[in-house]
């Protein structure tokens, strides 16, 4: 799981916590006002609890009389809370989950009610990143590539594209820690960022944590850590370099120096022999990425990451042509 997003989780389950207490106060005070019997009652209850200690360890009455005593206390209580207008567990606390008392924990497991914040932590966070796109596998258009076969390779760029599709989708329902690393690779407008994101989508909701960016932000996390440091910046480089699927979209629009080159290497290698996943988005020809990069990294890349070509023409264009 992401250390801060069940952070985030479990602040706003001690948030529901507290005002599960609040609410909790205010009907026993609401309840004492009405009927001061039941404050009566709730004391001698609690007494009783002493009572059955003092029994266990061989003193006072019997277990039998205690239990007894008990048993028509709470039944006096229900009545009471009956009679004026309440359910008889109405004093029995406001939780919103009653599992775990909303702490988020039973008998030190986490809660399913902690589980599903923790989701929608994740979600919430995932969505901000894809700007609330509509990259799902079920929207993806294979339409858009040209199903004419190209002599040169055999094939068309539809049959192409139906490929890395496919792939993509079932590297996504079954994605480890045995998962390959990917290279999306082609020109701008194929579809890479969209099925990166479609992936994303599939992996966090399958409960893996995952972490969504460019390039550009990936890298301005480690110069913000180096020339300006904070727990904000070494926060995020710990985010980027642990999160189970890191998606790089965009390799080759950062702006290119001997430090981004460095930071580059340092989070691919870094991932790498951590074992953890990496998608990598790039409009770059291995020529381009040869000549950019350093022969460092190129190996990375060639020798670590399966490439999937994209192919086609620019999706915006044909979109643009159709009215869309």
């Amino acid at each position: 799981m992401d250390g801060r997003l069940l952070a985030l989780a479990r602040e706003e389950k001690e948030e529901i916590r507290r005002r599960s207490i609040a609410i909790d106060r205010q009907r026993h005070r609401l309840a004492y006002e009405r009927a001061p019997e039941l404050r009566r009652i709730d004391t001698r209850l609690a007494a009783l609890v002493g009572e059955m200690a003092s029994v266990v360890l061989g003193g006072g009455r019997s277990a039998e009389d205690v239990r007894q005593e008990s048993t028509d206390l709470l039944a006096k209580r229900a009545e009471l809370l009956v009679e004026n207008g309440w359910t008889m567990d109405w004093l029995d606390g406001a939780w919103d989950c009653p599992k775990c008392r909303d702490t988020g924990y039973v008998e030190g497991r986490m809660c399913d009610c902690l589980r599903k914040l923790y989701e929608q932590q994740r979600a919430k966070d995932l969505s901000v990143l894809l700007n609330l796109g509509d990259e799902r596998f079920e929207t993806f258009d294979l339409t858009y590539y040209d199903d004419a076969v190209d002599p040169a390779v055999g094939h068309s760029p539809r049959q192409q594209m139906r490929t890395v599709f496919e792939f993509c989708r079932d590297y996504a329902e079954n994605f480890s820690s045995r998962s390959v690393n990917l290279l999306f690779q082609g020109s701008t407008g194929l579809g890479k960022t969209f099925l990166s994101a479609c992936i994303a989508r599939e992996v966090s909701r399958k409960g893996f944590s995952v972490v969504y960016e460019t390039v550009v932000a990936a890298l301005s996390a480690f110069d913000a850590q180096k020339f300006h440091p904070s727990a904000e910046a070494d926060g995020k480089v710990r985010q980027l370099m642990s999160c189970e699927l890191l998606i790089l979209d965009d390799l080759g629009t950062e702006m290119v120096t001997e430090f981004s080159k460095s930071a580059l290497y340092t989070l691919v290698n870094g991932r790498l022999l951590a074992g953890k996943k990496t998608i990598i988005s790039t409009n770059l020809t291995d020529e381009r990425l040869e000549r950019q990069y350093t022969p460092q990294l190129c190996s990375r890349l060639q020798g670590e990451y399966q490439n999937l070509p994209f192919v086609g023409t620019d999706i915006r264009m044909l979109r643009k042509e159709r009215g869309l």
